[in-house]
Parts: C-alpha cells; structure tokens; sequence
C-alpha cells in the first residue's frame, strides 16, 4: 500500500557554541531521521550561523537550517520527538506546505531560472 505523503519545511536553530562537525552531525541525524521514516528530501538550505530577535537560552545568536520534504503524516511525531530530545536544537518548527504555496514557489523558482538565462544571454553574470 502507498503512503500519501505531504510536503513539510522545517526550520531548527542549533546552539552556535558547537563545532561546525558537531552542527553537521544534528543537520545528517536530521535528514536519516527523516529518510529513515519515508520522508524525501526536496531541499537542505543551511543558512549559518545568524543573530536572533530574542535572548534563547542565554544565547544572542543561533546556527539556523531549513529542510523541505515529502514526508507521510505519521513521521512528524517522531521528527519533533527528535528535537525535543535533542538538547542542543534550541528552538524548531514544521509546517505543512498547503497547495498555493507550493504553486508560488514553483512560480518563483520558474522566474529565476528565466532570470538567470536572460543574464547569460545578454553576458551578465
């Protein structure tokens, strides 16, 4: 039987005190975690080390990273036990991508790469 799956983002911030083997390590445990209950992986953006708006734990600033996937419903429970458990991911979020957010980004993305080929053909990198 096929499991329908659902499109998911998740953002987590990482204590930045680690070592960036150590942030690797929390972002790969992710993503087998992920993988391991059927999930795919559509996209990883780690976007480093950045200042939060609030003191976290004594912390003014935080190693964020964003994950998009395919995941069933049922892995989301066992993706948040993970970070709960986890004591070095500071704070977390998963949301379920709805359907016209999906189309926007399709949009976007389509744009950019219409962007993109229109600078190569007029030489602007």
């Amino acid at each position: 039987m096929i499991q329908r799956t659902n499109t998911y983002e998740t953002l987590f911030i990482v204590n930045p005190v680690l070592e960036d083997s150590q942030i690797d390590a929390i972002v790969t445990r992710t993503k087998e975690l992920i993988e391991k209950h059927g999930g795919v992986i559509k996209s990883l953006e780690p976007w480093g080390r950045k200042r939060m708006a609030y003191i976290i734990n004594k912390k003014n600033n935080g190693y964020y990273a964003l994950i998009e996937f395919d995941a069933p419903a049922e892995s989301i429970t066992s993706l948040e036990r993970f970070y709960n458990l986890e004591e070095e991911v500071m704070r977390h979020i998963i949301v379920k991508l709805d359907k016209k957010t999906l189309l926007a980004k399709s949009l976007k993305k389509e744009q950019a790469i219409r962007l993109n080929e229109a600078n190569k053909e007029q030489g602007i990198q």
